[in-house]
């Protein structure tokens, strides 16, 4: 996932021109339909629901030009399982996916992550530890969710030091920097915290994000206490610098 709006916006501007010059490219519909999906999780989308209804109708799209390429059928399971309710056909697409792929190691990357947002964090470690064998030359992306299972399994010093090194790896992530302000929030680091808040609002003007995505309630809180915290933490430590 790209890091940098400017890049997403231009990316998704030449995959609409491959589009209108065929409209059943399937791997330009995926990638433009992620592409808006990375908006929306980064803060970016000016107008979220319209945001969100293009990448749905651009991953049906793409789907029903290539229902059989694992590619495709992950970024469909990503997206679904991000904006839609139906976390269980999400799942069943990236099944799917790793039916036809088995070393898809960005498949098994995308099923880590449908595993957390159902709840289940011990699979969703062993599916983001199989992504990293699989590709050990990015195993950033597969820390960072590893880092979240245990943040959302209270083994917050773990969580803490696995996403400051995501971090080093990509220095302008949205996501990690809110697990990282949420995680040293709930430590009661408040500096680490407040800096952290500081840090990632010059990257995007969203600091609390959209939670639909958890599936478990108590998840979905705990986090939002962690970044309310961490937001007051620059309200108590920087007069409100963010």
């Amino acid at each position: 996932m790209t890091w940098d709006k400017e890049r997403v916006l231009r990316a998704l501007d030449l995959l609409k021109q491959a589009i209108a010059l065929d409209p059943n490219y399937a791997s330009a519909l995926s990638d433009a339909a992620f592409c808006l999906l990375t908006l929306d999780i980064n803060g970016w989308a000016s107008d979220r629901t319209r945001n969100r209804e293009e990448s749905v109708r651009l991953i049906g799209r793409a789907l029903r030009a290539a229902s059989d390429d694992a590619f495709v059928l992950g970024n469909a399971a990503y997206i679904i399982g991000y904006f839609e309710h139906d976390i269980g056909r999400a799942i069943a697409l990236i099944d799917r996916a790793l039916e036809l792929n088995p070393s898809f190691a960005i498949g098994w990357l995308r099923s880590g992550w449908l595993r957390l947002w159902a709840g289940q964090a011990d699979l969703a470690i062993e599916y983001f530890k199989r992504s990293s064998r699989l590709n050990p030359l990015r195993r950033a992306p597969a820390m960072f969710g590893i880092a979240v299972a245990h943040f959302f399994g209270r083994r917050l010093e773990m969580a803490a030091g696995m996403l400051q090194l995501s971090l080093k790896e990509y220095p302008t992530s949205v996501p990690c920097h809110r697990f990282l302000a949420a995680c040293c929030a709930h430590l009661g680091r408040h500096d680490d915290a407040g800096e952290t808040v500081i840090r990632l609002m010059q990257i995007t003007p969203v600091l609390i994000p959209s939670t639909e995505h958890w599936r478990v309630p108590e998840q979905r809180q705990f986090y939002m206490d962690g970044l309310r915290r961490a937001a007051d933490a620059v309200e108590c430590c920087y007069g409100g610098a963010a």
